[in-house]
């Protein structure tokens, strides 16, 4: 999944970041309100987790807006606030799930996970590439009983190309989706996972799904015919 943390505490938000990291997810964190608006414009996320206290704004009020502007990005509440009231508050509000802290973190990724499942249609399979399938929940190719795992950059990468399968993404929107719009290391980092997945495309021997590479412009997912990289 790709994770927006919300969260002012540093030593709690390190904690998310760490152990989701660890758990193969891709982590942005938002210490304020304006930083998370700032993050949820530019990149799309399989789930936030949000605290109620923020410096800035509170996090109902900020939840209520992006609901309002039509945001359906599913959220966790995690907060110290956990009196019924506060909860059902929160759910009503917006939320699609609330945790109290403290908390299992073991929980914490489940909620998440099940979050993410319902977003994505609840079934374990996600979409076919041509003869290949590609699980968005399970992140796996699959092709004639065999199953190659994506990690976590390689699986956003192809979620993007896949959701604009045909067009032609640049290397800029790909950094600005995968890695953030703050991303400040080198742009072929993008080439070198296109790599990594046209190589997971010859170990499952696909035929008719590939990665195209429109010189000076970016990449386009080609499915049903076979096109030379």
């Amino acid at each position: 999944m790709r994770v927006l943390v919300v969260e002012d505490e540093p030593r709690m938000s390190e904690l998310l970041h760490r152990g989701l990291t660890e758990d193969g997810h891709t982590v942005d964190v938002g210490a304020t309100g304006a930083a998370a608006r700032e993050l949820v414009r530019y990149a799309d996320y399989d789930v936030v987790v949000l605290d109620w206290g923020l410096p800035d704004v509170d996090g109902l009020s900020l939840l209520r807006e992006w609901r309002a502007q039509g945001v359906a990005t599913p959220v966790l509440m995690l907060t110290a606030r956990g009196t019924a009231g506060e909860k059902v508050l929160g759910l009503r509000t917006g939320a699609d799930d609330y945790l109290v802290k403290p908390f299992d973190f073991e929980e914490f990724v489940a909620r998440l996970e099940a979050l993410h499942r319902r977003a994505s249609g609840g079934t374990a399979g996600g979409a076919s590439l041509g003869d290949v399938e590609f699980s968005r929940v399970r992140r796996q190719l699959s092709r004639d009983g065999q199953t190659l795992d994506l990690t976590g950059r390689e699986f956003q990468v192809l979620r993007v190309l896949q959701d604009r399968v045909g067009d032609v993404v640049s290397r800029s929107e790909l950094i600005g989706t995968v890695w953030g719009p703050h991303f400040d290391g080198e742009p072929n980092v993008v080439d070198v996972y296109i790599g990594y997945l046209r190589a997971k495309f010859r170990d499952l021997e696909a035929e008719r799904v590939s990665i195209a590479t429109v010189r000076g412009a970016g990449y386009r997912l080609v499915v049903g015919t076979k096109e030379t990289p």
